[in-house]
């Protein structure tokens, strides 16, 4: 592949260098939840003012974050699936994993509740009747952070769900609760997009604050030394910025406004989510 240029002017005179002189953008891979509730809008912008980075977004699952760090296609990755954030960990092409936040998993599904799973404490037990019951189920089915969970608490029940009441949208967050909305469906989802999709579906809380519900976010960086064209400095950059105190009060109050609640909670620092 040939070198590219970039032209600019200079005392005068034209003058073209190799665009790997110029700053290059921090690859920031992340999954579709920063960006479905808005986060990614506040963040972003005020972490490019206060260094002069640029960024761009590749918000995906959290199973895709990973694998593109994982490759070396992304400079810093932002997710929230801890037992496979620790499996690459382990292979030592991310490195120096730091908690950033955490808010949960909500189970939500049309206000009729026909398979009769509000007053149900166990998300396990909430989705075994779902199965019993075939009461349409939308999954994301696309290895994220949210898929995780779901396959997690499916595991749980002793029920491999498959059929026609169980559908993989293979999206984001958002377009599976837009699926699960028209076809009056239950699904799992994280808080953050919810309250931020709230007013464009028609789905309700029906199960919440069970501990595996719990929903937390890392960042991890990309190690340059396994990937040496990576942008360490720009990927170290962001991870520093989105744990530091300015960010973390950005965190701390996002959607308070809007939503009359915060959708998410800010950890960076503690020894565990919500101390």
């Amino acid at each position: 592949m040939g070198r590219a240029w970039v032209a600019y002017v200079l005392g005068g005179l034209l003058v073209a260098v190799p665009a790997e002189a110029q700053r290059a953008a921090v690859i920031l891979a992340t999954t579709t939840s920063t960006q479905d509730s808005g986060l990614l809008d506040v963040v972003v912008p005020l972490f490019e003012q206060n260094t002069g980075h640029t960024v761009k977004t590749i918000a995906v699952g959290t199973g895709q974050s990973l694998a593109l760090g994982d490759r070396g296609e992304a400079d810093v990755v932002l997710v929230h699936a801890p037992k496979l954030e620790l499996e690459y960990l382990a292979k030592g092409n991310l490195i120096n994993r730091r908690l950033v936040m955490h808010n949960d998993f909500i189970l939500v599904g049309p206000a009729a509740d026909t398979a009769g799973i509000k007053g149900v404490r166990k998300a396990a037990d909430a989705l075994k009747k779902i199965a019993e019951t075939r009461g349409t189920f939308v999954s994301r089915g696309d290895n994220s952070g949210t898929h995780n969970t779901e396959r997690s608490l499916w595991k749980t029940t002793g029920v491999a769900p498959k059929g026609r009441w169980y559908i993989e949208s293979g999206q984001g967050m958002g377009a599976t609760l837009i699926i699960a909305s028209e076809k009056g469906a239950y699904a799992l989802t994280d808080r953050g997009t919810y309250r931020a999709m709230q007013k464009r579906v028609r789905l309700a809380i029906l199960l919440e604050g069970d501990t595996p519900l719990l929903n937390v976010y890392h960042v991890m960086e990309v190690n340059p030394a396994r990937h040496p064209r990576v942008n360490a400095a720009g990927g170290r950059a962001f991870a520093d910025f989105i744990v530091s105190a300015e960010a973390q009060a950005v965190i701390r109050t996002f959607g308070v406004e809007k939503y009359g609640a915060p959708l998410f909670f800010p950890d960076a620092g503690k020894p565990k989510p919500g101390t």
